[in-house]
């Protein structure tokens, strides 16, 4: 994710959160935000630890 805009990925990630339905999706971008989580300021961290925790929440209700 080298290049990344952290701001811009965790908009983007917000805008499709209702059209990330399968696992795989839902695994991959939850990697990249954990690793965002790590990277970014921590004035950012709070919404980056939001976003963690709704897309583990979709997680446990996917099939």
């Amino acid at each position: 994710m080298n290049g990344i805009d952290p701001y811009a990925y965790m908009q983007q990630v917000s805008v499709k959160m209702n059209e990330l339905t399968k696992r795989d999706e839902l695994e991959t971008v939850l990697d990249e935000l954990e690793y965002l989580f790590e990277v970014i300021p921590p004035e950012m961290q709070d919404n980056a630890e939001t976003l963690i925790g709704l897309i583990r929440e979709k997680l446990d209700h996917c099939g």
